[in-house]
């Protein structure tokens, strides 16, 4: 959970003043404090790493930490520092103008030796129209969607289509339309409708909810169908939460998709996460994840049958993420019964930049494969 405020450093640091880098072996931190404004400063990391919590050291103008290089693509952080007489206040890094954003606010990054961004960032952008599709009447009430799809296509020419859970936090923070319209333009990827499904109340929704499942498989894409045909079956991809709420969507309604792509999803049970237990859907996610297990969780009136009817599932997920465990489980439970599923990692966090750096060639493999 995050608490305390996310502010700019007022002043930013010189030319000449000392910065965080990345050295062949280590990651140095600094802040600048040429006045002795302030008491502590720390360093705070969504993921764990070497001395995380253990405070900077005072050096000539200002405040340092050096942690070991870690087995990581990159580093997204803030600054905790405290002054005198005030609480802690999280703030960018003053020394570094990398930012990345996020649904909580922009953080600092550092990229580790080796890593790079993907190559279709680089790529020109695609041509594209966008059209609002919302469907009012479903069991949890109005879902909305905002449908990206290519500026050459006509409105009844059968296209196949890409769901996206957290769709428009995916398109801004993870670059989903960006990668779609590359792969397109490169003849990576067949020309496709991507469905931006906005998550509404996302705890609620997302966390196994059987009226939620019900909505999207019996409202909300047999709308989007009709409104943009395929002859093609859909395919559902979805983050985190996201990711859980796709895989008991399918589960509960089979042959509603194709194809699911699983970024970093909260399987959680009861043994692997006892940290999540305070979360308020935690009993009805670990209930599916159990009956998932056991080889059930299928609707109401047709226990699901694990077959190679099923989808094709991609799941995809950070090595330095709470959720590896779990996901690796699900992986392998899905393949045990005979599912078809393929695995992607990549050394990082619960981020979006690990789900944009994720996309490809694992979600490219993916939609190849159902749209053949």
């Amino acid at each position: 959970m995050r608490t305390g405020s996310v502010r700019d450093m007022s002043g930013a640091a010189s030319s000449s003043a000392p910065v965080s880098q990345v050295t062949k072996d280590a990651v140095v931190f600094r802040v600048p404090d040429p006045e002795h404004a302030l008491t502590a400063v720390s360093l705070w990391s969504d993921v764990e790493l070497p001395d995380l919590g253990v405070p900077f050291g005072r050096v000539d103008g200002g405040w340092q930490l050096r942690i070991p290089l870690p087995r990581l693509a990159r580093i997204e952080y803030l600054f905790e520092l405290r002054g005198t007489g005030s609480g802690t206040t999280r703030v960018l890094d003053p020394t570094n103008p990398l930012r990345v954003g996020g649904a909580f606010g922009d953080h600092s990054w550092l990229p580790m030796p080796g890593y790079r961004a993907p190559d279709w960032l680089l790529a020109p952008e695609y041509p594209e129209i966008r059209v609002a599709h919302p469907v009012p009447e479903t069991p949890v009430g109005e879902i909305w969607a905002e449908v990206w799809c290519p500026a050459d296509s006509w409105p009844g020419e059968p296209l196949p289509v890409l769901a996206c859970h957290d769709g428009p936090e995916m398109d801004r923070f993870g670059q989903l339309t960006r990668f779609v319209g590359a792969s397109i333009g490169t003849g990576r990827l067949p020309r496709m409708r991507v469905a931006l499904l906005a998550p509404g109340p996302r705890n609620e929704r997302y966390a196994a909810n059987p009226a939620y499942a019900a909505a999207l498989a019996e409202h909300l894409m047999p709308s989007l169908l009709a409104a943009f045909p395929s002859t093609y079956p859909p395919v559902l991809m979805g983050q985190s939460l996201g990711a859980l709420a796709a895989l008991h969507a399918e589960w509960t309604h089979p042959g509603t998709f194709g194809g699911l792509f699983l970024q970093s999803g909260s399987f959680f049970t009861a043994d692997l996460d006892p940290q999540e237990s305070g979360f308020g859907g935690f009993a009805a996610v670990t209930d599916f994840t159990a009956q998932l297990a056991a080889g059930t969780g299928g609707s109401s009136t047709s226990p699901a049958s694990l077959s190679p009817t099923r989808p094709s599932v991609t799941i995809v997920c950070g090595t330095a993420e709470e959720n590896l465990a779990n996901n690796r489980r699900t992986a392998a439970l899905l393949a045990e019964q005979g599912v078809d599923v393929a695995w992607g990692e990549v050394a990082d966090g619960h981020y979006w930049t690990t789900w944009r750096d994720l996309l490809d060639p694992h979600l490219t493999e993916l939609l190849r494969k159902v749209w053949r």
